[in-house]
């Protein structure tokens, strides 16, 4: 089975809210919220490739010194094995937007566990609900 390595990032806001893009129709788990991010591409370090992706994605700029590794996870999907490295942000320079057309909504850490999100996403939460509420 092919792996697929992807970063991912938590934006926070001042007010503790992370932000989540919903998957657009016609791509795998349409209409699921998740952490906006996307693929690594070969011999591209994984912040240069989140920060590469925020730009791309919400149309915001990220120092890559801004981007602070969190948590991981491993998840097999039925034609591939996900490795999604998550990273905490809260200094970015411009307004997050859909860029691609997606929604974007920002949710306060504790809510995040009612929206409909990617299996590969879940377990994500608890580590990040911790972050969150130690700051």
């Amino acid at each position: 089975m092919r792996r697929v390595d992807v970063v991912a990032a938590a934006l926070i806001d001042a007010a503790g809210r992370v932000l989540v893009a919903q998957r657009p129709p016609g791509k795998s788990l349409a209409g699921l919220w998740e952490f906006p991010g996307g693929k690594i591409e070969p011999g591209e370090a994984p912040a240069t490739a989140l920060a590469r992706e925020l730009a791309e994605e919400l149309g915001i700029t990220v120092a890559e010194t801004d981007l602070h590794p969190l948590s991981f996870v491993a998840h097999a999907y039925p034609d591939f094995h996900l490795l999604m490295l998550l990273y905490t942000c809260t200094a970015w320079t411009g307004e997050p937007a859909g860029d691609e057309g997606q929604p974007i909504a920002w949710h306060m850490a504790d809510a995040l566990n009612r929206l409909a999100m990617p299996p590969a996403d879940l377990p994500l939460l608890m580590p990040l609900q911790a972050f969150v509420a130690g700051r």
